[in-house]
């Protein structure tokens, strides 16, 4: 009787060839890169592949066609690969790199316009909208975890189960204890860093709710 592989072994070893694969990409990027040289010079040259042809498109030949879109899809892989493997808080910053060598492969080969890589900032404005708040409050909350020593979801659990005794006791909470007792001389890199943290803009952002919730009742 065949022993059955177990499942962890079938995962590990479908992530060794994965990631060899990655490797050799990674490793063979500056030999992709020269291959350029290997395309000609003739500026009535082309290529048949698969019935698709490929000419010079607009530069002086393919080799330096060929020249300047390796220079955009190498480091556009090697991003990707980047991208999918990177374990950091900001991983999602490589997405805009990887958006504007995606934008000038786009503008090259479909694009009809006699300058290149000249409109690239305005294609990544949207990107850059969406990725650079993502990282920040990513960065924000490990800030006021690790740094601060503020934990959200412990102190909303804290929250819950106070609010929970009270119900039951039917006691509110006294002025003392909503009020905060660290009356320290804070510094204003201090006092940003604390009206900017985590909690306080999740607190405003539940106030603005409420009130927006009330408001609406109101009105209807």
């Amino acid at each position: 009787m065949a022993k059955k592989v177990p499942e962890s072994r079938k995962k590990a070893r479908k992530r060794i060839i994965i990631e060899s694969f990655l490797v050799v990409f990674v490793v063979l990027s500056p030999f992709f890169f020269k291959m350029h040289e290997y395309f000609s010079s003739d500026p009535e040259a082309t290529i048949n592949i698969l019935g698709y042809i490929i000419d010079r498109n607009g530069f002086a030949n393919l080799s330096i066609y060929a020249w300047f879109m390796l220079g955009k899809v190498v480091p556009l892989y090697l991003f990707v690969i980047w991208f999918f493997t990177c374990k950091h808080w900001w991983y999602h910053a490589i997405l805009i790199p990887i958006t504007m060598y995606a934008f000038q492969i786009f503008e090259v080969i479909f694009s009809d316009d006699r300058y290149v890589d000249t409109d690239n900032l305005l294609w990544l404005l949207p990107v850059c909208m969406v990725v650079i708040p993502i990282v920040y409050f990513i960065r924000i909350k490990l800030y006021d975890k690790y740094v601060h020593g503020i934990d959200l979801e412990a102190m909303e659990e804290e929250l819950r189960v106070l609010k929970a005794k009270q119900g039951k006791q039917g006691v509110p909470p006294s002025d003392e204890e909503q009020q905060p007792q660290n009356t320290e001389f804070q510094t204003l890199s201090e006092k940003l860093d604390q009206k900017l943290s985590t909690q306080n803009l999740e607190l405003g952002f539940k106030q603005f709710q409420h009130n927006l919730k009330n408001w609406l009742h109101l009105k209807f």
